[in-house]
């Protein structure tokens, strides 16, 4: 994905971002930071983004200004407002640390405990802990926009002017999902919760954002981004309380704010400098890239060092793992050997300036190239046909109800259930081939593919029981004691699929083995004297007396489910 989130803790988890700010003011006669601070050591500092803004102190925030160490300690770090210090709503929760609850849990042991049966119940809880962790309240919650990976390579090669267009295309971008968040996820809860409470989603005047632009990665590869720390601090519509975002909806609409960035942007390049795009195969289990035409995939792997550490890593540590589980490990557990191989492979980062990143770019570039790398970069970008670029009602209506047919089918290929945000997502992939002249175009033809998914999808949600009081209620006539579009969906297709498998796993007219036999086989080693454990043995054995004309084996990767057919 180009844009991932992760939740920002109170205190002074913001500081990271701090860290590679330039010390100097840059050349102020220059239009852009990214400009401003081309020669100097360090990133340009943060700028301020969202409606929210006018909310905080007298409304000496706008869009664009500034952030200063002090206002983000204040909003992030305390949950205060930036300017007059006065907290925004209640203080953040505190939560009892690792050394607090080991305590609290020991001093309620049995005091008749003996010495050795109390010393296997304290390590016993001094590891469950720390597992644990301690939990901190949430501040933020911090949405890093990256560009694709073409557009990076392009972009840091390219002469200062081409560098400026294209930062600004993906700024454009970066502020219209903002506002996207804003109207489609932001919201709070208000009520009380417990058996006897009621629980409402309502809206919130808009969110602050700090947004931080960096130039690389770690290995020191070209790439674009900028994180933007939402703050969790917002003020209710309803009552103007300041109260905290509903964490839900912001983590569902990842996937589908990631998605629509990447439109977003290929709109504006596109646009801007006229490049054309293509879709990338990535392998079977993962959606196609979408990358400017002209962009070899060899230029792209020179830049993408960090990925080939964090994979080489992570194959070690899955072929250590195998090693001595003497099994392949899970799904799950393959992301979190992934998470780990990404902190242990994680350098720390240079602080360099961007004019010497870009002339070591450029050298990289222009050896893989074979050519002069900012020529290329040129002759990319400047092309003199324009690209057809469409307006809403230039799309019939049958085509968006094809495409939200298609839509349809490739999210029940994918998944048994869905809501409307993994609707959005995928309509976003199926429009990705087409340019439209702006956000609201794409906005309301991607609106339209998903709302016609929608109504070829089959409802699992009950509909209410009851109406809501009117200001409970949407101005769509939804509820808002449910989260905005949590509706969950499936097909008949799926339904009358799973009807199928069930029948047949009824139906006892398959053929069989008789037991000893299977006794024999599940006994007997194999060329390599390897005899099935007795888990397998079992498995096997009911499968193989059952009848049944389907039989489904459940078991984790590297279990040897694939060794009991062998």
């Amino acid at each position: 994905m180009t844009v991932s989130m992760r939740v920002m803790s109170a205190g002074d988890g913001y500081k990271y971002l701090l860290k590679s700010v330039a010390a100097g003011d840059g050349d102020r006669s220059l239009s852009t930071p990214l400009t401003r601070y081309y020669a100097e050591a360090g990133t340009p500092p943060g700028f301020w983004l969202g409606a929210g803004l006018g909310r905080l102190g007298h409304g000496e925030l706008v869009e664009g200004a500034q952030v200063s160490e002090a206002q983000l300690q204040l909003l992030i770090g305390m949950g205060h407002d930036p300017i007059t210090g006065a907290p925004l709503g209640r203080a953040y929760q505190q939560f009892a640390s690792v050394a607090e609850r080991v305590k609290q849990r020991v001093d309620a042991l049995d005091p008749e405990l003996g010495p050795a049966a109390k010393a296997r119940e304290v390590a016993t809880i001094e590891a469950e802990e720390a597992e644990r962790g301690t939990r901190r309240a949430v501040a933020g919650f911090d949405f890093t926009f990256s560009v694709p990976k073409s557009v990076s390579a392009i972009w840091s090669v390219a002469d200062a002017g081409t560098q400026s267009l294209i930062a600004a295309a993906h700024h454009a971008a970066v502020a219209e999902l903002v506002v996207f968040l804003e109207r489609e996820v932001a919201a709070t809860r208000v009520g009380a919760t417990g058996p006897d409470g009621a629980v409402a989603h309502v809206d919130v005047a808009g969110v602050t954002a700090a947004a931080f632009d960096h130039y690389d990665s770690r290995s020191g590869d070209p790439q674009l981004h900028t994180h933007v720390v939402i703050s969790n601090k917002v003020m209710t519509v309803q009552d103007g309380r300041w109260r905290t975002l509903a964490g839900r909806p912001m983590h569902s609409a990842v996937v589908a704010v990631s998605e629509f960035y990447n439109a977003a942007l290929a709109d504006r390049l596109t646009r801007t400098l006229g490049p054309g795009w293509e879709a990338r195969e990535r392998g079977r289990e993962r959606n196609p890239a979408w990358e400017i035409e002209g962009v070899p995939d060899e230029l792209v792997s020179e830049f993408s060092t960090r990925s080939r550490h964090i994979e080489a890593e992570k194959d070690r540590l899955i072929a250590e793992y195998a090693a001595k589980h003497g099994r392949q490990p899970s799904a799950r557990t393959v992301l979190k050997l992934r998470a780990q191989a990404t902190l242990a492979t994680r350098p720390e980062k240079q602080v360099r300036s961007l004019a010497d990143l870009t002339g070591e770019w450029r050298q990289r570039a222009t050896r893989v190239l074979g050519k002069d790398a900012t020529g290329w970069a040129r002759a990319i970008t400047g092309g003199d046909t324009p690209r057809r670029v469409l307006r809403a009602d230039d799309v019939p209506l049958d085509v968006v109800h094809e495409v939200g047919q298609t839509t349809l089918e490739t999210v029940g290929e994918k998944r048994s259930t869905w809501t409307r945000w993994n609707l959005h997502a995928e309509a976003s992939r199926q429009l990705m081939g087409w340019r439209f002249a702006s956000i609201e175009d794409r906005e309301a033809i991607t609106g339209l593919v998903v709302d016609a998914a929608e109504r070829a999808s089959l409802r699992l949600t009950p509909p209410e029981l009851a109406t809501s009081p009117l200001e409970f209620r949407r101005p769509d006539g939804t509820t808002r004691f449910r989260p905005r579009h949590s509706t969950l969906f499936s097909s008949e297709v799926l339904l009358a699929a799973e009807d199928r498998l069930l029948a047949r796993a009824d139906t006892t007219t398959g053929p069989t083995v008789p037991l000893e036999t299977v006794e024999r086989v599940a006994h007997k080693p194999d060329a390599r004297g390897r005899v099935l454990g007795e888990d397998q043995a079992v498995a096997l054995t009911a499968i193989a007396v059952s009848g049944r004309v389907v039989d489904v084996l459940v078991g984790p990767a590297g279990a040897g489910n694939t060794t009991c057919w062998v």
